[in-house]
């Protein structure tokens, strides 16, 4: 049986849901997007801040 989890991790891993889902959505419209607008929309996601990548950096080195 797995260890118990605080409410904070539920709460944080049905953000992470919501991501997913967002991540869908922009996959799903990409289709319909033009080569240079699916490189403007990746220029804009890599510079978001926090930026998804480097969270997930921060959480696998414990910090």
């Amino acid at each position: 049986m797995p260890p118990a989890v605080s409410g904070e991790l539920i709460r944080m891993m049905n953000y992470v849901d919501d991501i997913s889902t967002t991540l869908r959505r922009i996959t799903a419209s990409t289709a319909f997007m033009t080569a240079e607008e699916k490189k403007r929309l990746a220029e804009y996601m890599k510079k978001a801040d926090p930026n998804y990548t480097r969270i997930v950096d921060q959480l696998e080195r414990g910090e």
